[in-house]
């Protein structure tokens, strides 16, 4: 039986662990330091970050705007804008759900159609966290469930501006740029 050609890259250019060793276990972010075996027989190191997986929606009003958030993100010492999102409770828990839970917590809304638009890997070099984009509309406004450690305030830009908010490095967030030209294209469709 002949390999696709996946499997002939992945046989070319995959790494084997050999060891692995745990730096830190935290509640989000689980460190390694893995040894790996090259396809050249040679090994090397990989420190790497093991993420739970989280979610991210587009919710776009019937007028077109989208709801976003602003809030203070301690890493980068800023206060930017953003889609919403969250990470999962569990890495088993449907993403589905858990969009639907972080979208109602955070901003309020509830949404009749979900458009599930694929998979970003923020950072695939150094971590395996996996964020499933969703665009949601429909939207019907309800009250916010904040966690008692989020502080963030809601607002409404319309989507017509978000690209060129993007392209000009007004919105610097990685899934929200990605999210947002995605749910672009979806809705053109």
């Amino acid at each position: 039986m002949a390999l696709s050609s996946y499997e002939e890259e992945l046989k070319e250019l995959g790494e084997k662990q050999v060891y692995s060793e745990e730096i830190f276990n935290g509640l989000v972010l689980h460190v390694k330091n893995d040894t790996v075996s090259l396809p050249n027989g040679n090994t090397a190191t990989r420190e790497l970050i093991r993420h739970i997986g989280a979610v991210c929606v587009v919710p776009v009003t019937d007028d077109g705007k989208v709801i976003m958030e602003r809030q203070f993100r301690y890493p980068i010492d800023s206060v930017i804008t953003e889609i919403p999102a969250g990470k999962l409770d569990s890495k088993d828990e449907d993403r589905l759900d858990a969009v639907k839970r972080e979208l109602r917590e955070e901003t309020g809304y509830e949404a009749a159609e979900w458009t599930d638009m694929g998979i970003y890997y923020p950072a695939p070099a150094y971590s395996d966290e996996k964020i499933t984009m969703y665009l949601a509309t429909g939207l019907t406004k309800g009250e916010r469930d904040l966690d008692e450690d989020e502080f963030l305030n809601i607002v409404q830009i319309p989507i017509t501006e978000l690209k060129d908010d993007i392209l000009s490095g007004k919105i610097t967030d990685g899934k929200t740029q990605v999210a947002i030209l995605k749910a672009i294209h979806f809705l053109e469709q």
